[in-house]
């Protein structure tokens, strides 16, 4: 549909003009779905649409009953609703709140006034029914529940169906920006402070001198010795077995036979060299020996887990998050001390917990080897949850939805302290983290990760109500697939 250009009239006005309705109004139950509605804004406005938001009601002011009536009348070309359960007075199902229910009304009446199709859009936001109030299933209702993002692309859809007019290039409008910097920002000011930040590498503090490389005619003899290979950790990239160990059996045994592969090619390379960057034209390419290191790395890690009996969730990117159970983890907590604290005092935190009446929460850790600017295990946090500690929901849309419930509360130092005690917890009797790489190396993990002393620190806001409303991706969208090569 064209944007379509009227005339109007407005009662406040003393004169009728001609302009192009180019307004996204978002209309919401205040403060209950104020996440929402910001993060929608934001995104819109990232879209180059011009959004309209009541910003005085998101901070708790009075309704500018004048700007809303003249923006609702006169610019907004299509009118969104936050459709949830919020949007009606508690206990009073039907009835709508009183701010709601005026500016629908006067939207509903400028729609037929001015012949307007598709003008109101509800976004159903909780799974609410589609009657809440007399009228509402006449209405077209976008899904958001599962997914913000996915019902953001399914709006965005609508509006360039029905060309809705996006601001010039080279305009952006900072109204909504400065509001958001001055209203949410203002509250985490940098102050002058000496401040010890953890951060989410996990590093690899020393590796063998050597990589090796076996080169193999078939993916199939790849395939045999990778499987019967399982003293210290192999990587596996096509028929390509990587390896620190340097007496690496290629004896494959079957059916009482014993005998020999002979590989294509074997290379051994200087770890050093693999970081530096490595000069080579032909096979292996500095490019083709990183990604090398970095799945046995991979691999690595997964061993590391794997010993310890966590069972993982298998993400959209095919990506792995790891977590404990009720069996390896029967307390569901892990202590442990901080260093560098005046009053060295111990923490306890809980890996898994009961959620509501559904079953149980996890959380869980998932990997992305980096080699710069330093060689380690790049962490992510995660939330998932299964039925009785162990099975997981097969419900994708479901944990989704649950995982933002549950995490949107959890701050800076929630995530820290859920990310070093579940390090903690992978400490061995003897409380260290090890693997043995090859006969003559064992590699040894920290129990914290990388940390760093700042001059400069940060007051963390405690709103409960925040979250980061900012964030466009899915929980699981993760740039590389990095998952190790069989579990």
């Amino acid at each position: 549909m064209e944007n379509q250009t009227v005339q109007v009239s407005e009662s406040n006005a003393t004169e009728t003009s001609t302009k192009v309705r180019d307004v996204i109004f978002i209309s919401h139950a205040t403060p209950e779905d104020n996440n929402f509605a910001i993060w929608l804004a934001s995104r819109l406005q990232l879209l180059g649409y011009k959004v309209w938001i009541d910003k005085s009601r998101l901070l708790g002011g009075e309704k500018t009953w004048q700007e809303i009536d003249r923006v609702i009348r006169n610019d907004t070309i299509k009118f969104l609703l936050v459709y949830s359960n919020n949007i009606c007075l508690p206990n009073s199902p039907g009835q709508l709140k009183d701010g709601i229910d005026k500016e629908i009304s006067l939207a509903e009446s400028v729609s037929k006034e001015l012949d307007l199709k598709d003008h109101i859009i509800f976004l159903n936001l909780d799974d609410a029914k589609y009657n809440l109030f007399i009228g509402a299933n006449r209405f077209n209702h976008i899904p958001f529940a599962e997914s913000w993002a996915a019902g953001l692309r399914q709006l965005v859809q609508k509006l360039e169906k029905d060309a809705v007019e996006k601001m010039p290039d080279g305009y952006f409008d900072t109204t909504f920006r400065d509001w958001y910097s001055e209203s949410y920002v203002a509250e985490s000011k940098i102050t002058s402070k000496k401040e010890l930040y953890y951060t989410n590498w996990w590093q690899i503090p020393k590796l063998p001198e050597k990589l090796f490389l076996y080169q193999f005619n078939t993916n199939a003899e790849a395939d045999e010795l990778y499987k019967r290979n399982n003293i210290y950790p192999v990587g596996k990239v096509s028929n390509v077995l990587s390896t620190f160990d340097p007496d690496f059996s290629l004896e494959i045994e079957k059916d009482g036979l014993k005998w020999n592969v002979r590989p294509k090619n074997v290379f051994a390379l200087s770890v050093n060299d693999i970081l530096n960057g490595l000069q080579s034209t032909e096979f292996p390419t500095a490019t083709d020996a990183e990604n090398h290191l970095k799945r046995l790395l991979n691999r690595i890690f997964h061993e590391v887990i794997k010993s310890r009996g966590l069972f993982w969730e298998t993400l959209a990117s095919k990506n792995l998050a790891y977590f404990y159970t009720p069996k390896i983890l029967p307390s569901s907590k892990i202590k442990f001390e901080y260093p560098h604290r005046k009053k060295r005092k111990f923490k306890t935190k809980n890996l898994i917990g009961r959620y509501l009446t559904l079953g149980q929460w996890h959380f869980a850790v998932s990997n992305k080897t980096i080699l710069h600017p330093n060689v380690c295990f790049s962490l992510k946090s995660h939330l998932v949850f299964t039925h009785d500690g162990f099975k997981l929901w097969e419900d994708k849309a479901k944990s989704h939805t649950h995982r933002r419930k549950k995490g949107k509360n959890c701050f800076n130092e929630t995530w820290r302290d859920l990310l070093i005690s579940f390090l903690h917890g992978l400490k061995d009797d003897k409380g260290k983290i090890t693997i043995r790489l090859n006969s003559q190396f064992t590699l040894e993990l920290d129990a914290f990760t990388q940390m760093y002393w700042s001059d400069f620190g940060y007051m963390e806001p405690r709103d409960k109500n925040r979250q980061d409303i900012l964030d466009v991706k899915d929980d699981d969208e993760i740039e590389e697939n990095n998952e190790p090569d069989a579990a």
